[in-house]
C-alpha cells in the first residue's frame, strides 16, 4: 500500500470531519468532489475514499442523483429485546413518534396467522413514524388482537407500545424476529424522506406474552428502517 496516499486520505477525512463538526449542520450538502479535490490539492480517488469512509461511519449520507449530505446520525443497535424508545435513548438520541393510523382493519395473512385469527376477522392496525432527534428512522406497522386489548385505540400510542401492552396485563415476554434488505415502497419512502426504491432494513417481528412456552401471540409487526440511519450489530461466541 502507498503510505503517502494513505496519509493524504486520512488527512482529507479529518478535514471533512472538522467541517461537519464545526460548520455544517445535519442535512447540509457537502461540496462536490471536484471542488474538494481543488480545495485540498489531492486526487479524486483520495477524496472519494475519504467520503466513503465517512459514509460508512454514518457521518455522511449519499443520495442518488442529489449528492452527499451531512447525516442526521447513525443509530447503532445490538440485537436485543427493547422498545424503540429504549433503543434510541441507549444510543444517545431523543426518540419521538407520530401516529399515522390507528384503526381496525383486516390484517395480512402472516399477521392473521400469527395472531390466530380466522379468515376475514379484523385486528388493530397501528402504523407509526419513529424519529430520532427529529429525523425519521423507521415506519412501524403493528397488528394486535382486539380480544386481548379492547381499549388499545384509546391509549396514548406516541410512546412505547410495549409499555401499553404491559399496563394492559400482556407484557411482551419474547419475540421471533427476522431482518432482510429491501427497497422502500413509495408511501414508506415519503414518510422516511428517502427516494422510492432506496435500500432499507425490513424487520418482521412475532411477539408473545405469557410465561408458558411459546406463549400467547400479542403482536405482529413490520418495521422499515432507513439503512443510512440504523445499523444492527451483534456479538457472537463460538461454543
Amino acid at each position: 500500500m502507498d503510505t503517502a496516499g494513505e496519509l493524504k486520505h486520512v488527512w482529507v477525512r479529518r478535514q471533512l470531519q472538522d467541517l461537519v463538526a464545526t460548520t455544517l449542520r445535519p442535512g447540509d450538502a457537502l461540496l462536490g468532489e471536484r471542488q474538494l479535490e481543488e480545495q485540498f490539492g489531492v486526487s479524486r480517488i483520495t477524496v472519494r475514499r475519504a467520503i466513503s469512509d465517512l459514509v460508512q461511519d454514518g457521518a455522511l449520507v449519499r443520495i442518488k442523483g442529489k449528492g452527499t449530505f451531512v447525516s442526521h446520525g447513525l443509530v447503532r443497535s445490538t440485537l436485543h429485546l427493547a422498545s424503540f424508545n429504549e433503543d434510541m435513548r441507549a444510543a444517545g438520541f431523543e426518540p419521538s413518534t407520530r401516529v399515522i393510523t390507528a384503526s381496525t382493519e383486516e390484517p395480512p395473512a402472516a399477521a392473521s396467522e400469527h395472531l390466530g385469527l380466522p379468515p376475514g376477522q379484523e385486528a388493530y392496525q397501528v402504523r407509526r413514524l419513529r424519529l430520532a432527534n427529529g429525523a425519521p428512522v423507521s415506519v412501524d406497522e403493528s397488528w394486535l388482537p382486539p380480544r386481548l386489548l379492547p381499549d388499545l385505540l384509546s391509549e396514548d400510542l406516541t410512546g412505547s407500545l410495549y409499555r401499553v401492552l404491559a399496563a394492559s396485563g400482556h407484557p411482551v415476554q419474547h419475540v421471533e424476529q427476522t431482518v432482510e434488505a429491501a427497497a422502500a415502497p413509495e408511501d414508506t419512502a415519503a414518510l422516511l424522506d428517502i427516494e422510492p426504491g432506496a435500500p432499507v432494513l425490513l424487520f418482521r417481528r412475532r411477539s408473545f406474552t405469557g410465561q408458558e412456552d411459546p406463549g400467547t401471540p400479542i403482536e405482529y409487526s413490520i418495521s422499515t428502517y432507513r439503512s443510512d440511519r440504523y445499523q444492527v450489530s451483534m456479538r457472537l461466541a463460538l461454543g
